[in-house]
């Protein structure tokens, strides 16, 4: 007979109810804020519905009615330099933290203060999309942000917002503020990957992050029950060795208590903690209808939550402790609608029988774009720094520009996996850098998704610079949406103001026999997705230029390495680690006159190989920088101008390819200059697979560079000598 014990959690799992003895014990300053929260927040949320009713929300509505108890029960009680990130449904998130960043305590007798009204006027005018709002109607409903009070942003990703929250936490960890950071999200993104990722990750790094989980029992129309074998989802909390509560999310109180317990936890450097806050969402997922109206919910089990309602609860309470009587109770009810009355038509006019939106409060079509990425760093333009040289590999120069960078900076952290370990990682480009700079090289646990979203967040933050690292630039896929949706569209999509400067090192491994997963070029996918800018040095001395401006820059910044690179040796300056070489720098690498060769990285040296066994007059151009707002039009028009004749030459596939985007902007700025079409060498359509022959027939190397060069000068009507057309 096999021997038995019973495991207990490390961690311990809480429910949570407030008595009688502890409304008693409140502070009658605290239950009037929070009256009075859940009034305008409960106001401002049926104006809300009222407005979409009318068909003036452009885009989904995503009412917290209901839910206003946990989300004011939990806020509350933070610090003003507190920060909260939540869901699409976050109206009743950001409302609490900005209401208590700009009025810790309300009185439910008093009369609004203008920053409130201002601050409701703004988060209406963002939802409806107006230049009046936070992110100048960008962000809308799903993306409300205020930084300044601590909003770091609702998110229209389920559970995409939870990493980001992990960076922020990790910022005030690293500060050493004793702040903390609060992530809210719903039953359905508690089995979403990024935010399990990110609870494993903030309890191996002890963040003072605290996961609130609302649960309103349904995913749109899909029970908990049906989701989940364990819906009480405050146990997922000691799985990972995080404390967890949960808690009667319609009694205020309750959560307020429960939350004081957990952040004072996070305060002591003991965090993570999970709280589980029971709710109901009063209408359907999105709109003025409720579920019923739909068939996934019953109206008898409406109406027993509806029994439960958190503004009823508070009020009993304090009229009970003779806090307050029903008619002033009536009476802040009256006043919080009339206030979002009057605030609603100050964006509105009659329209026939209608309501419209005014029309001098849209947002001016000319700033569609305006804010993708910040502006470049003035940087000099001066030429190759002088002086002696030393030949470096390329991969100890990698190791050699980190290291001066964060030796010079603080800001700078170091992430990713194994990247402390094997004497620098599975390349060796992270040498020496944990020794020397212990706390701020940190080797992650195998969870892309979330390490990302962190440095996502942290870089948010202002405060903290990270660099991250992907072993191979597949694995961008699994972290995709913190990738493209979070940090490639954050400055943007919050109304171009917020910056990201966060650098990503991922190398190309083509010929390495990995495979179709770990064989991809990645320039292609980041050049079609905005907000990233784009390095692909082909020196050691470029890579020092190239990161240290990449360092100097506001926006996310993908650093492209190439193993056929890394053993190459080349000079780099002896004494000078801190020069620049400013992005959207072409460089001019063998002139010509015959056919003008665009390319980047290791392809630089195949093509300058095949150009100098064909004996063509081919001017080479290494690009450089990739992006769409750093290329080099100068450099690549001059050179165009002079050739007539345009071959752009990429290794990788071909359905990812850099040179499909690069060919057709080159056809609309330059068509009248050019005597063919632009021509293109790649890789065939399937990735690199395992078997070396295989390998070798799907991507491009120097024969096949040959042959395109051939090719476009026999088109063109100059074949060249012997070779093959």
């Amino acid at each position: 007979m096999p021997v038995r014990e019973k495991l207990h959690a490390q961690a311990p799992w809480t429910a949570l109810r407030s008595t009688p003895a502890d409304w008693k014990a409140a502070d009658p300053a605290l239950l009037g804020s929070m009256l009075t929260q859940l009034h305008l927040i409960r106001a401002f949320e049926e104006s809300v519905l009222e407005l979409a009713g009318e068909g003036l929300v452009h885009g989904p509505a995503h009412s917290s009615i209901g839910q206003e108890g946990g989300a004011v029960g939990s806020v509350i009680g933070l610090r003003a330099s507190d920060q909260v990130n939540g869901s699409h449904r976050g109206h009743h998130q950001f409302l609490a933290k900005t209401l208590s960043y700009l009025a810790p305590t309300l009185d439910p007798a008093a009369d609004f203060a203008a920053p409130i009204e201002g601050m409701l006027h703004r988060s209406l005018a963002e939802i409806l999309g107006l230049e009046p709002g936070f992110g100048h109607g960008r962000g809308g409903s799903m993306h409300l942000r205020w930084i300044e009070a601590g909003a770091l942003g609702t998110n229209a990703i389920v559970g995409g917002g939870v990493p980001l929250a992990a960076g922020a936490a990790m910022a005030h960890k690293l500060a050493g503020t004793g702040d903390i950071a609060v992530t809210y999200f719903g039953d359905g993104a508690i089995n979403i990957g990024s935010t399990l990722e990110t609870m494993n990750l903030a309890a191996a790094w002890a963040l003072p992050l605290l996961f609130v989980v609302e649960n309103n029992l349904y995913a749109v129309a899909t029970h908990v029950d049906e989701a989940t074998c364990e819906a009480r989802l405050s146990g997922r909390g000691p799985g990972f060795g995080i404390p967890a509560w949960r808690v009667d999310g319609m009694d205020p109180l309750a959560v307020h208590l429960a939350t004081q317990e957990a952040t004072s936890l996070l305060r002591a450097g003991k965090g993570p903690a999970l709280i589980e806050l029971e709710v109901y969402r009063y209408f359907h997922q999105n709109g003025p209808l409720p579920g019923s109206a739909f068939g996934y919910r019953s109206k008898d089990e409406e109406t027993a939550w509806r029994g439960r309602d958190p503004l009823a609860r508070v009020a009993t309470e304090m009229t009970a402790l003779g806090l307050i009587d029903d008619g002033a109770v009536a009476d802040l009810r009256e006043r919080c609608v009339a206030l979002m009355k009057d605030i609603a038509g100050r964006l509105l006019e009659p329209d026939g029988n209608r309501r419209r939106i005014r029309p001098d409060l849209w947002p001016d079509i000319a700033f569609v774009d305006v804010g993708l990425r910040g502006e470049l760093p003035a940087l000099s333009a001066k030429g190759p720094p002088t002086g002696p040289t030393i030949e470096r590999k390329f991969v100890d120069a990698i190791a050699d520009v980190l290291h001066r960078r964060m030796e010079t900076d603080p800001s700078i952290v170091i992430m990713g996996e194994d990247i402390h370990r094997l004497k620098g990682g599975t390349n060796g480009a992270t040498r020496g850098l944990a020794s020397a700079f212990p706390g701020r090289v940190l080797g992650t646990p195998i969870s892309e998704n979330a390490f990302t979203g962190l440095a996502g967040g942290l870089a948010m933050d202002g405060r903290y610079r990270p660099i991250i690292e992907f072993m191979y630039p597949d694995f961008m896929w699994v972290a995709a949406d913190q990738v493209f949706n979070q940090i490639g569209k954050a400055r943007h999509m919050f109304g171009g103001t917020t910056d990201v400067p966060l650098v990503l090192r991922s190398k190309i491994a083509m010929g390495t026999g990995y495979g179709s997963q770990h064989s991809l070029d990645p320039a292609g996918v980041f050049a079609t997705a905005p907000g990233w800018r784009i390095v692909a040095p082909s020196t050691p001395q470029d890579y020092i230029g190239l990161m240290n401006a990449a360092l100097k820059g506001s926006d996310p910044v993908l650093v492209i390495e190439h193993v056929d690179l890394y053993q190459m040796n080349g000079l780099i300056p002896a004494a000078d680690l801190d020069f620049t070489i400013p992005l959207g720098k072409a460089r001019i690498v063998r002139e010509g006159r015959d056919l003008t060769i665009l390319t980047y990285s290791a392809m630089v040296h195949r093509s300058l190989e095949a150009v100098e066994a064909l004996g063509v007059d081919a001017e080479i151009v290494d690009l450089r920088t990739l992006d769409r707002a750093s290329l080099d039009w100068e450099t690549i028009g001059a050179s165009v101008r002079k050739t007539h004749n345009v071959l752009i030459v990429e290794q990788g596939a071909r359905g990812t390819s850099y040179g499909a985007m690069l060919a057709d902007e080159l056809h609309r700025l330059l068509f009248d200059w050019l005597d063919q079409p632009v021509q293109r060498v790649h890789g065939r359509e399937a990735s690199p697979t395992i078997s070396k022959v295989l390998e070798r027939a799907a991507f491009a190397g120097r024969e096949e560079v040959m042959a395109g060069i051939a090719r476009v000068m026999a088109e063109r009507g100059t074949p060249l000598a012997g070779a093959a057309a």
